[in-house]
């Protein structure tokens, strides 16, 4: 069977966010051009990104696939690690503020960066 590494950026139960992988089965079409399920999306948003970009704390508002068309996007965590996506790279973004609290910065989210000299295009598929 084959799959599609799934890229995820969630809160834990800690109330921080954390990066884990997800195997989606690719379980329709052909043996050339395998595909999974058809999944629901309700709209997207372009994002251009200038040179020297880097945004405060935050968490997403809505569940979305991030999809980086040009240029390098770099995500940090709280517990100080980071992770670097580069063109053609993508992670679903459901880092939320968990239910019945209210954001902190000192506690949840996440922080992101345009990385290089080339600006940052992102594509942003909301679900």
């Amino acid at each position: 069977m084959s799959t599609f590494t799934k890229v995820i950026l969630y809160t834990g139960a800690d109330g921080r966010a954390h990066f884990r992988e997800e195997q989606v089965a690719l379980l329709e079409g052909t043996p050339q051009a395998r595909l999974s399920t058809l999944y629901p999306a309700s709209g997207y948003q372009l994002r251009i990104s200038p040179v020297g970009f880097r945004s405060d704390f935050h968490c997403t508002t809505s569940p979305q696939w991030t999809i980086i068309l040009a240029g390098q996007m770099e995500i940090g965590l709280r517990d100080g690690s980071s992770r670097l996506f580069k063109a053609g790279d993508h992670f679903y973004s459901n880092d939320l503020v968990p239910e019945g609290e209210r954001f902190d910065p000192a506690v949840h989210g996440h922080w992101s960066r345009q990385v290089g000299d080339e600006p940052l295009q992102t594509l942003f598929l909301k679900v």
